[in-house]
């Protein structure tokens, strides 16, 4: 069976041999945090996939807190993962989904659809009693497959610019407060890219911190859209995480086909040129 979206916990219970395991957790701004979890304990066999050592290319400038990133880059990440072209991979956090699915929208943007996460990640699996790790596997030594991220599902600031233009939809992923510039606990400026609209990612899940289902989530998200198709939707957050919660969120209910601002809020604030709304 393959999963490209979720995959609940009984379900990995039996497939996670013929899988892959990337663990995600994460804290903002302490990367030791992460790996201070994963060695304290993960799912058996699961690699770590941190944030930024990982899942970011820190060396770039100007594109935001978590830069997207170079298809070398990131094959030889899933190259040292054994991970091949056939290779079902699952990805988890601590519980929300919200660094897993970065790691999720890398993969999928990457041309790679048999990724899924963990629903509930490690929260819902050590909830069910199954065992946990301290065991670290051995990084492989395969030669990166050939492949490139499908950029036109990727934006710049320049396409976030035109897009609005054209009146597409633009959809920020972060908390309600920091939409509206009443809090900024993280970049240097408050608000947000006049024009967009806002739903924050815990939106997508059910109180256990699972995700809701695709019939809600078709519901909610097509009421966003108003009659237009996934791919008018442009989707934001902070730096490039949460937005792929919200890619995540409208695979798991049928809608594919939105495009990532992958520098988002920090990003845009790069340049104080660019114009800031509040409220």
């Amino acid at each position: 069976m393959t999963w490209t979206t979720l995959i609940r916990v009984d379900a990995l219970a039996q497939a996670a041999a013929s899988c892959v395991l990337l663990d995600c957790r994460a804290v903002l701004g302490d990367i030791e945090a992460g790996i201070r979890q994963y060695q304290a304990g993960h799912i058996p066999g699961a690699f770590h996939a941190e944030l930024e050592r990982d899942l970011s290319d820190m060396q770039q400038t100007g594109q935001g807190r978590h830069p997207w990133p170079s298809a070398a880059q990131f094959a030889q990440k899933l190259a040292g993962w054994g991970i091949t072209p056939d290779t079902q991979v699952v990805a988890y956090d601590a519980g929300n989904g919200m660094f897993a699915a970065r790691a999720w929208g890398l993969l999928r943007l990457f041309g790679h659809d048999k990724v899924a996460v963990l629903d509930g990640g490690l929260a819902a699996w050590q909830a069910a009693g199954l065992p946990i790790s301290t065991e670290v596997p051995a990084l492989q030594s395969h030669s990166p497959a050939a492949g490139d991220f499908d950029y036109s599902r990727l934006f710049d600031h320049q396409d976030v610019i035109a897009h609005l233009a054209h009146g597409g939809l633009l959809l920020d992923a972060r908390a309600a407060e920091r939409f509206r510039g009443e809090v900024e606990p993280i970049d240097a400026r408050a608000g947000h890219v006049p024009g967009a609209l806002n739903r924050p990612f815990a939106e997508n899940l059910m109180a256990d911190g699972r995700f809701k289902s695709s019939q809600a989530l078709f519901a909610e998200f097509a009421q966003l859209l108003g009659g237009r198709t996934p791919s008018d939707m442009v989707v934001m957050c902070g730096s490039g995480v949460t937005a792929c919660h919200h890619l995540l969120a409208m695979a798991h209910a049928g809608l594919v086909g939105s495009k990532l601002y992958k520098g988002s809020w920090s990003g845009w604030i790069s340049d104080p040129e660019r114009p800031v709304a509040t409220s």
